[in-house]
């Protein structure tokens, strides 16, 4: 199961970066200077649709508004829906740490910390930073 679920991270890693690198293309957004991060958080089972409804909103929210945010898409494991992985890409350091100010992420910030379980930010290094989607 392990071994599948770093397949899933790794075909959404390709896909994210292929689409930051379309984005870049769009605005004018240097690849090299993106942070891409993977955030994997465990959700109490029982609040799982309440906290889905949380990200839902601060996702679309942050896509719509926010031209730093590239890239911020969920998925969850089809065994274990509770177990959630969120590729995130940013124009940069500095738009990463704009959107952490925002009224929609602070909400959602605020809402979810009793519906979490574990939460692992980790940070990537795209292997090919300006690879676009055909």
């Amino acid at each position: 199961m392990k071994r599948l679920t770093n397949v899933i991270i790794a075909a959404i890693l390709v896909i994210g970066i292929t689409s930051a690198g379309q984005l870049k293309a769009q605005k004018s957004v240097p690849a090299e200077n993106n942070k891409v991060r993977l955030a994997k958080i465990t959700v109490d089972p029982q609040q799982l649709d309440e906290y889905n409804a949380f990200l839902k909103e601060e996702i679309e929210v942050s896509m719509q508004l926010e031209p730093g945010v590239l890239m911020l898409y969920a998925i969850a494991e089809k065994e274990n829906p509770n177990k959630i992985t969120i590729l995130e890409i940013y124009a940069s350091e500095e738009a990463y740490q704009q959107h952490l100010k925002t009224p929609h992420f602070v909400k959602y910030k605020e809402g979810t910390p009793h519906m979490i379980q574990s939460l692992e930010l980790i940070d990537t290094t795209p292997l090919i930073p300006g690879l676009k989607i055909k």
